[in-house]
């Protein structure tokens, strides 16, 4: 049986709070009838604790640290971020790896702190063009989850979104059957690591847009998206959370 999508909306550095509750407050009127879609929204964390919602709707960090408490400016707890009515933290997101320089040690140490704030992580892999072109995507992306993942017991809260860096903020989407074996390769290395892990969410993230996400959602192996771009307007946030509330009512009837 297919896993009950979702989709999930990551605003990066864009809305303030004010903005970004009316932002909510609008989608989910639009949304008020859908059934088979988990929605998340991620806001700076500044607009955390202004999220206000009831599911299907959830609200995520972008990231976090992975101490409680301490000597260190700028960064946020997990409990500080649970505090605000967090349900999901990102983590390792393409731009904190390759612009922020966060090692896969980091991120494991992040994974470990939110499964233990009894928050659930969504775990970002993904492989770089250069990495793409010299035939290093499934070793990249092994090596992501085998030391991301380090140390834990089980993936029963954790989402994996497998975003193309190569695909992100571009406008270059990668094609169906690039996304399939990619998501194809991502499961079997789940199931290495983790026998019997078939009910994790695999999110694809990379460029989605309203005019795309049809066929990206059909795609074997992709359970919902991880969008960046498109989840900062009303219409192509809604508008792509329909689509994927469709294909999943047509496979439930």
């Amino acid at each position: 049986m297919r896993l009950e999508p979702i989709v999930a909306g990551n605003w990066k550095m864009h809305k303030t709070p004010s903005v970004g509750v009316y932002f909510v407050e609008e989608t989910v009127n639009l949304l008020l009838d859908i059934k088979h879609v988990s929605v998340i929204f991620a806001p700076p964390f500044t607009g955390l604790i202004e999220m206000d919602v009831k599911p299907p709707f959830y609200v995520a960090a972008q990231n976090c640290h992975w101490e409680d408490h301490g000597a260190f400016t700028g960064e946020i707890s997990v409990s500080m971020i649970r505090d605000c009515g967090s349900d999901y933290v990102i983590l390792g997101h393409s731009e904190r790896r390759h612009i922020f320089g966060e090692s896969d040690e980091w991120i494991n140490r992040k994974v470990d702190a939110v499964l233990s704030g009894a928050l659930k992580p969504i775990l970002c892999i993904g492989e770089t063009l250069d990495q793409r072109e010299s035939g290093q995507t499934q070793r990249i992306l092994k090596t992501q989850l085998e030391q991301g993942l380090a140390g834990v017991d089980s993936i029963e809260n954790i989402l994996v979104a497998y975003e193309p860096v190569w695909a992100i903020g571009t406008g270059v989407t990668a094609t169906t059957d690039q996304v399939e074996v990619a998501h194809a390769a991502v499961r079997n290395i789940l199931r290495e690591l983790f026998p019997g892990s078939d009910d994790v969410h695999v999110l694809y993230g990379g460029s989605v847009k309203p005019d795309n996400a049809e066929e990206l959602i059909q795609v074997s192996g992709v359970n919902g998206f991880l969008i960046g771009g498109a989840s900062l307007d009303v219409d192509s946030f809604t508008s792509i959370i329909r689509t994927v509330e469709k294909d999943q009512m047509r496979i439930l009837c």
